[in-house]
C-alpha cells in the first residue's frame, strides 16, 4: 500500500544532522518516510500520529527494513509530546520534526472524507476513533460559526455565498457527503482560477474538525525546550495560517529582548533560546514537478542554544 511521500526529506536530514544513536521525535509520522531516513542515518525514533493506519503501516515498514527496537510509535497528537517523552523517562532529545497537514493516504482514501475529488461521507477526522466530524460542523454549526471558520481557516473570499448555499440546503435535508458539499460550493461561487472552488472550504473544515491550529505555537515552543543544546527542530507547513504561527513562535524564541523599543533598557529579561537556521525553504523544482503536494510546502528550522 502506498502511503505518503516524505517532503523535503534530504533537506530535513541535512538540517537534523542525525547523530549515531541519537534520539529524534517525529511528531507527524505519516508513512514513516522521515523517520525511516533518520534511522537509516543511525538515529533512533520516537514518533506520534493520530492515524491508526499510519501507525500500522510505518511499524510494518520499519520492521521489514530491520529497525525493530530502534523506534517507538504512539497513537496520539504530537501536542502530547511531553507526556510521550515523560512516559519513557526521556528528558532531552537530539532533534525533532513536524510535517504538518494531511498525508497523501488520507487525501487519497475516499472513505476518510478529506477530499472533494471523491463522493464519501463527510468525516475528515485524522483520528477516527471518535469526536466531531465534518458532517457535524457542516450541519450543526450556526451560519455565524461557519462564516468564522471559512474566513479564518480557509481565507475564503466567498464565504458568505458558500454559507448561504449550505444553509439553504440544510432547510430541506442534511448534507451527508463530500460530493454534495462540493456541488453546493461550486454552485455558490463564480468561476475562478487556481484549483477547485471547494479547496479552501475543505481546508477550513479539516482544520476545525482536527483542531490543527489549537496549541500549535505552544507545542513548537515546548518541543524546542526538550532539545539538547545544538539539537534542531524542522517544521514543514502547507498553508499560511500554520506558517505564521511557526514563524512567530520561532522569532520570539530567537529574540533576546521583547520590550517596547521606546524603553531605554530591557526590563523583560527575555533571552534567546534558539537561533533560526532556515526560513521559508521551498521544495526543489525537481521535487515540485514529481510530487505536486510539495508545491505549497514551507520548511522552517531552528537550533537550540
Amino acid at each position: 500500500m502506498f502511503y505518503h511521500t516524505p517532503i523535503m526529506l534530504n533537506e530535513v536530514l541535512e538540517i537534523l544532522d542525525v547523530k549515531e544513536d541519537g534520539l529524534y521525535f517525529d511528531g507527524t509520522l505519516g508513512g514513516g518516510g522521515h523517520s525511516l531516513g533518520i534511522m537509516r542515518n543511525g538515529g533512533r525514533v520516537i514518533a506520534t500520529d493520530l492515524d491508526g493506519d499510519a501507525i500500522a503501516y510505518a511499524g510494518k515498514l520499519f520492521d521489514e527494513e530491520g529497525y525493530e527496537g530502534r523506534y517507538k510509535l504512539v497513537r496520539t497528537n504530537f501536542k502530547n509530546f511531553a507526556e510521550v517523552l515523560d512516559d519513557d523517562g526521556i528528558d532531552k532529545i537530539d532533534g525533532a520534526l513536524l510535517d504538518l497537514g494531511v498525508s497523501s493516504h488520507q487525501f487519497d482514501e475516499p472513505s476518510r472524507g478529506f477530499s472533494y475529488r471523491y463522493d464519501a461521507p463527510l468525516d475528515m477526522r485524522m483520528d477516527n476513533r471518535g469526536g466531531m466530524t465534518a458532517y457535524d460542523v457542516v450541519n450543526g454549526y450556526s451560519p455565524e460559526e461557519l462564516l468564522k471558520i471559512l474566513y479564518e481557516y480557509g481565507e475564503e473570499p466567498f464565504a458568505r455565498r458558500i454559507v448561504s448555499g449550505i444553509v439553504r440546503r440544510r432547510e430541506t435535508d442534511s448534507i451527508k457527503t463530500t460530493g454534495e458539499l462540493a456541488e453546493i460550493i461550486e454552485n455558490s461561487v463564480p468561476h475562478r482560477k487556481g484549483g477547485h472552488p471547494a479547496k479552501q472550504t475543505f481546508q477550513a473544515l479539516r482544520i476545525e474538525v482536527n483542531g490543527e491550529l489549537d496549541g500549535l505555537g505552544e507545542a513548537v515552543e515546548g518541543i524546542i525546550r526538550r532539545l539538547k543544546s545544538g539539537g534542531r527542530l524542522c517544521v514543514i507547513t502547507f498553508h499560511s495560517l500554520e506558517d505564521k504561527i511557526v514563524k512567530r513562535t520561532m522569532k520570539t524564541m530567537a529574540t533576546d529582548c521583547l520590550c517596547d523599543k521606546s524603553l531605554p533598557i530591557c526590563v523583560c529579561g527575555h533571552k534567546a533560546e534558539i537561533k533560526i537556521i532556515k526560513t521559508n525553504k521551498k521544495a526543489s523544482e525537481e521535487e515540485r514537478n514529481s510530487n505536486s503536494r510539495s508545491k505549497s510546502a514551507s520548511l522552517r528550522a531552528a537550533e537550540k542554544l
